[in-house]
């Protein structure tokens, strides 16, 4: 008998665990096309000015919604002060007992950040967001 654990494997650890039967199913007569990444998007006049070495990706409405509990393949780094970090765990708190819904950290930032983009993007100069960034 051998002394070692026996773990599974990056396979099994990573593999989907949404069934089947969950998947929505696309109609038989309209034409699927697949969303463009960005290495198929047409090249465009990129001037050496900016600091933006790849295009940007328009998001389609569809794709808007937070992507919600699922694995993330990207990651940033963002320092808060311990007051936002409390605001944070506070809200976190008051979704769950309040209102019922067990949500994490990471799924309120992301939901924000939903909001506030969709904000942005409707109101423009008149958002919210960039309200703030301007001080008014």
């Amino acid at each position: 008998m051998s002394r070692r654990a026996s773990l599974p494997g990056a396979d099994e650890l990573f593999r989907t665990t949404t069934p089947l039967t969950a998947v929505p199913q696309v109609a038989e007569s309209a034409p699927v096309s697949a969303p463009m990444t960005t290495a198929q998007l047409p090249p465009k006049n990129i001037s050496k000015k900016g600091v933006r070495n790849t295009q940007r990706r328009r998001v389609v409405s569809t794709e808007r919604a937070p992507s919600g509990r699922e694995r993330h393949d990207e990651k940033i780094t963002v320092y808060l002060s311990a007051d936002e970090l409390f605001d944070i765990d506070n809200a976190r708190l008051i979704l769950r007992g309040d209102l019922g819904l067990a949500v994490d950290r990471g799924r309120i930032v992301r939901e924000s950040i939903a909001v506030i983009v969709a904000d942005l993007e409707s109101k423009g100069d008149q958002s919210i967001l960039a309200r703030r960034l301007r001080g008014q």
